[in-house]
């Protein structure tokens, strides 16, 4: 499925709804100086067009997903954040009342960490401690705004101390959310988005946060606040520009109507059961297998598959795309082309999950080996320790390993 907004409803939306939705407003500060208040209001009014569209369509089309929630999250507080970061806004409007606004803007600094980790993890799941963050954010912004006196004090150096680390530490943690998971992503188009949006979201961050510092009270003057909405205008017209043309199937993960997301393919030992193996998902892309291929590709998808199901390279802890690359003497594009355009997978490590769940599995169900310590099999079959087999095994069945041997060993 393709995210396809017309040209003429787009065309439409910037030039008329939002914009004049934001006359009104910046009617009040054409006594100041009526060009730039206007060129102001025709930045925000087409930012703010934008950011709706944004979080319309990925409410539209994906709308239980994570990503698509904190995406959608992310575009409307960023709306709210145009809004109340007007010079004239912040000049007139008291103290007390900008607070809500103040509290949502800085609290986009929890959802960029969020979105982040949602749009480069699959099976990201929400969290309190993620609404938690957000909410002691936003409470913390909207002390500062309405409570904290003007005059130094100890309690303002502490309160807006922590306000104004608040952008770096989630850049910081969104940044190392990016770099646990981005090579192992495989679907290209994605992984390309991925990259502008972590560097842009953190270069905005980090350089408007530099502004505020500099500036008095921490407001921004009329240049500057004209910059900001200049620079957040050009990142979301690209990001919007990009997943327009970008499939939803390649942004985010399939989900099946009716059905939990599928879990990833794999190519099995012959030896393994077939009850054990995971079941087939669609294609990144969108399209089924071709049935006439690149024999280049697929002399790779039997080397890999030899790989995998005979010499048992999952077994390796350390294992990672570059090293299976190197393996096998290819270009890591192209091994990541065929595990996501011919094998259907969108991450690696849910690939090589699939082969050790399918040898855990298998042992867990063999009567010979019922003696045998769960975390032994775990860590034959390649996981790093008990903790993330039980979580992966769990997800994958619905069932404990020691859940899943007993039924298994009930029926034997």
């Amino acid at each position: 499925m393709t995210l396809r907004v017309p040209r003429l409803s787009v065309g439409r939306l910037l030039s008329s709804a939002a914009f004049k939705a934001f006359l009104p407003f910046s009617s009040r500060c054409m006594s100041v100086s009526a060009p730039s208040t206007l060129a102001d209001a025709a930045l925000r009014g087409v930012l703010i067009a934008l950011l709706l569209l944004l979080a319309l369509v990925l409410g539209r089309d994906r709308p239980r997903l994570p990503a698509a929630r904190a995406g959608a999250a992310l575009a409307l507080g960023l709306a709210v954040q145009v809004v109340g970061s007007t010079p004239m806004f912040e000049a007139l409007v008291p103290r007390p009342w900008q607070a809500p606004l103040v509290a949502v803007s800085v609290g986009n600094a929890v959802l960029f960490w969020v979105f982040v980790q949602a749009l480069f993890d699959d099976d990201f799941t929400l969290r309190p401690m993620h609404v938690a963050a957000w909410a002691g954010v936003a409470a913390l912004a909207a002390f500062n705004c309405a409570a904290v006196p003007e005059a130094a004090s100890a309690t303002a150096a502490v309160t807006l101390g922590l306000q104004r680390a608040v952008p770096l530490v989630f850049a910081i943690l969104a940044a190392l959310a990016a770099a646990s998971c981005w090579r192992g992503d495989l679907v290209e188009k994605r992984r390309r988005l991925r990259v502008f949006i972590l560097v842009t979201g953190i270069g905005y961050s980090l350089a408007m946060l530099g502004v505020r510092l500099a500036s008095p009270h921490g407001q921004l003057s009329s240049v500057w606040a004209a910059a900001d909405v200049a620079m957040l205008l050009l990142i979301v017209a690209v990001v919007t520009a990009r997943m327009v043309r970008l499939g939803a199937s390649e942004l985010f993960p399939p989900v099946l109507a009716g059905a939990a997301p599928a879990r990833p393919p794999a190519v099995l030992p012959a030896a393994f059961p077939a009850a054990v193996e995971p079941a087939a998902a669609p294609s990144s892309s969108g399209a089924r297998l071709e049935a006439a291929s690149d024999p280049a590709d697929d002399r790779l998808v039997e080397s890999l598959q030899r790989a995998m199901a005979v010499d048992r390279a999952y077994r390796s802890e350390d294992l990672s795309i570059a090293s299976l690359a190197a393996r096998l003497a290819v270009p890591e594009y192209r091994l990541r082309r065929a595990i996501n355009q011919r094998l259907g997978h969108r991450n690696f490590s849910a690939f090589v999950n699939g082969f050790r769940l399918a040898e855990a599995m298998a042992a867990l169900a063999d009567p010979d080996k019922r003696d045998l310590p769960v975390l032994t099999i775990a860590l034959t079959a390649g996981f790093q320790s008990i903790g993330p087999f039980n979580r992966t095994f769990k997800t994958a069945t619905g069932l404990t390993p020691t859940e899943f041997r007993k039924q298994k060993l009930a029926d034997s």
